[in-house]
């Protein structure tokens, strides 16, 4: 595992927001993501969205950990998108 990222895989990216604040039970699955770069990062995909974590490669969004993850996916998306 690559340490491009401020934190470890270990770590969540969850921030409490206004918004989440109110849901007691976190993000459902359908608002989370794996991030492709570092597998076994889990994704906020509003938060990611904010943050501006996020690209679309032939018709599919993807969201990221961090800004380290973004160079690695446009160097090569097809490599990350397929794994």
């Amino acid at each position: 595992m690559s340490d491009h990222c401020e934190h470890d895989a270990a770590s969540a990216h969850h921030h409490e927001t206004p918004s989440r604040a109110k849901n007691l039970l976190g993000p459902t699955a359908d608002e989370l993501a794996q991030c492709p770069v570092m597998k076994g990062s889990t994704v906020v995909k509003a938060e990611a969205e904010e943050a501006g974590l996020y690209r679309d490669y032939e018709g599919q969004r993807y969201w990221f950990c961090c800004a380290g993850c973004l160079p690695k996916f446009d160097t090569d998306p097809a490599k990350y998108a397929a794994a």
